[in-house]
């Protein structure tokens, strides 16, 4: 445990849900921050509240440094993006190689305003759930967008933060081993049963890696990472 103060993006994913054990574990005050979008799958925000209800319950530890939460309205980017997570379009692949449920901006806007945020709560760590190991190809999840934006965040408020980024380097399947390493199978269940990926924002019914439509790409990566951790650990 180290005196740092972590602010945690956190949508109400599997990723920042996981990262915000990650940042439990090792910072003496945590702290959360959401974005309202215009997402599509604004189901997400609705489950935030329970899951940190529940993240509290699953350590007496967890529940004392858990701190305040931030909802930003960031409905602007909804509404000069035109993109599949953001408008009701079908998800296909773009001329440019990028799928249109990236968001342009969104990682750059949502770390700046995190940082901003910060600023004025006094911690000196970002958390977020960027990965360029197993992810859909966006460019605003890579290690050296993050690296880039740490520096430019510092020089322009004249400030410490450091942008931390423990999903980075794993697949999903690690994501999943990374969680139960963390908080046990208690926080599996908890990731499977609550938190919400689909960008569809189906929850309907609960698969073996949790709610969603099953065929859009979050789904997809979800399921896969799933099933290779139960291979990996279970021999499934």
């Amino acid at each position: 445990m180290n005196s740092h103060s972590a602010l945690v993006l956190f949508s109400g994913g599997q990723d920042s849900t996981t990262c915000l054990a990650w940042a439990l574990a090792r910072y003496a005050r945590v702290e959360t921050i959401g974005f309202d979008y215009g997402q599509r799958h604004a189901i997400e925000l609705q489950v935030r509240p329970t899951l940190l209800r529940k993240m509290r319950a699953l350590a007496p530890e967890w529940d004392r440094r858990l701190g305040e939460d931030h909802m930003v309205d960031l409905s602007l980017l909804g509404k000069i993006s035109d993109t599949a997570l953001t408008q009701e379009v079908e998800i296909r692949m773009q001329e440019n190689g990028l799928p249109n449920t990236f968001v342009p901006g969104r990682n750059l806007l949502f770390m700046t305003v995190a940082a901003t945020v910060a600023y004025r709560r006094g911690h000196d760590v970002l958390v977020g759930g960027m990965c360029e190991t197993d992810f859909s190809g966006y460019p605003d999840c890579r290690d050296d967008t993050m690296k880039a934006l740490q520096v430019a965040l510092n020089l322009g408020m004249a400030t410490c933060l450091k942008v931390e980024t423990p999903l980075m380097w794993i697949d999903k399947a690690e994501t999943w081993q990374l969680a139960r390493d963390t908080g046990g199978d208690a926080l599996v269940d908890l990731i499977r049963a609550d938190t919400h990926t689909c960008y569809l924002g189906e929850r309907g019914d609960l698969h073996d890696w949790g709610y969603g439509c099953g065929r859009c790409p979050a789904c997809e990566l979800r399921a896969r990472g799933h099933r290779e951790y139960l291979r990996r650990t279970q021999g499934k």
